[in-house]
């Protein structure tokens, strides 16, 4: 066990020095290029932090491994959403741009309806996955677009913060290679970490003869998730905010977009999906993607009672992994409980915020009026 766990502590001291490294870059390299920290976050962050999703589910696609494939892409958007928005939540309040609102976590949620229905009858074919991966080179495309046109005034407000953050960015191409080089250090030790914790931990669960879905869904979704969790939490330690809430909403885009999307197009046959897949997995990503609507809707900020109950919901998910990899008894009751009486609990009490808020604004509209 002694290589293993020196294997982990590496892996978790590359993954914080790794992310240290790539919000740094990321925060210069924004203000350096005069877009906001959002679409750097949105776009080069959180693609770069989803490269052990893509290497992953593409290397399992070619193998023949489907389960692991499709476990990885909508466990780590589960994990991205629950865990890691809620982590990064409980360490500081996460305020939340307009554009995420308006635009980015509709379209996650759109997309996330889209690749579940493309994998309905129980397969993702080669042409649903060329859709797919099209369709992150216009989000990528459209991302950048927004950036550049924004207000003068989000423009300074962006560089004020990034410049008591990291310093005055500095001006030229020397300065844009070091961002860049920084962001490409940071990603490649984040990658690595990553690759150390999660062969560790799979090798381990294959010894205790644990299903390749659960695995999927699981250990490879946190561990290749993991590059997310150290950016978002040392971007929320940093104050840099919209990298934390970008990073996570960009991941969840582009692994179901060009993760999923490629992994089915490199397979001849497709992508086969497990029934329990339908059944439960990509329905607790959609009503995870939902939760974040009324989350991020409500005063335009995640606080920190939102981030511990979207650590509860995955804490009741991995639950239901548990006794359903057993086939515990107990599960018809558990899934009664959770779908009938929790879960409508935890919806209604991300929705109330929303409702006063909106409530508080019409009354202060008329009595302006």
């Amino acid at each position: 066990m002694l290589p293993v766990l020196l294997t982990l502590a590496l892996g978790a001291f590359l993954l914080i020095g790794g992310a240290d490294l790539l919000v740094r870059g990321a925060a210069r390299l924004a203000a350096a290029i005069g877009v906001s920290a959002l679409v750097i976050g949105l776009t080069v962050v959180s693609f770069g932090t989803s490269a052990p999703e893509l290497a992953v589910s593409v290397a399992s696609s070619l193998r023949g491994d489907p389960d692991i494939a499709l476990g990885n892409v909508v466990g780590s958007n589960i994990f991205n959403v629950l865990v890691i928005l809620g982590i990064s939540a409980l360490i500081v309040p996460l305020a939340v741009a307009h554009q995420l609102v308006r635009l980015d976590v509709p379209l996650m949620l759109l997309v996330s309806v889209l690749a579940a229905a493309m994998a309905a009858d129980g397969r993702v074919s080669r042409a649903e996955g060329a859709l797919l991966f099209a369709g992150v080179i216009a989000y990528t495309l459209l991302a950048m677009r927004l950036g550049r046109r924004e207000s003068a005034v989000v423009q300074a407000e962006y560089r004020e913060l990034e410049a008591a953050l990291v310093g005055e960015p500095a001006r030229g191409w020397r300065a844009l290679v070091l961002d860049g080089l920084m962001i490409v250090a940071g990603l490649a030790l984040l990658v690595l970490g990553a690759r150390w914790l999660v062969e560790s931990a799979v090798a381990v669960a294959r010894a205790l003869a644990v299903s390749e879905l659960v695995i999927g869904l699981t250990i490879v979704a946190a561990g290749t998730s993991l590059p997310e969790v150290a950016t978002s939490v040392v971007a929320a330690v940093r104050g840099e905010r919209d990298i934390a809430v970008g990073n996570v909403v960009g991941s969840n885009i582009f692994n179901l977009l060009a993760v999923l999307g490629l992994a089915a197009l490199v397979s001849p046959a497709g992508m086969a999906v497990a029934p329990q897949a339908l059944r439960v997995d990509l329905p607790v990503m959609i009503v995870a993607t939902v939760a974040c609507l009324p989350v991020v809707a409500s005063g335009r900020r995640i606080d920190r009672w939102e981030g511990a109950l979207l650590l509860l919901g995955y804490g009741l998910y991995l639950t239901h992994l548990v006794l359903a990899a057993g086939e515990h008894d107990s599960l018809p009751a558990y899934e009664w409980t959770v779908t009938r009486m929790v879960l409508p609990a935890l919806m209604l009490a991300f929705a109330v915020p929303v409702f006063l808020q909106r409530t508080t604004d019409g009354r202060g509209e008329t009595s302006d009026a």
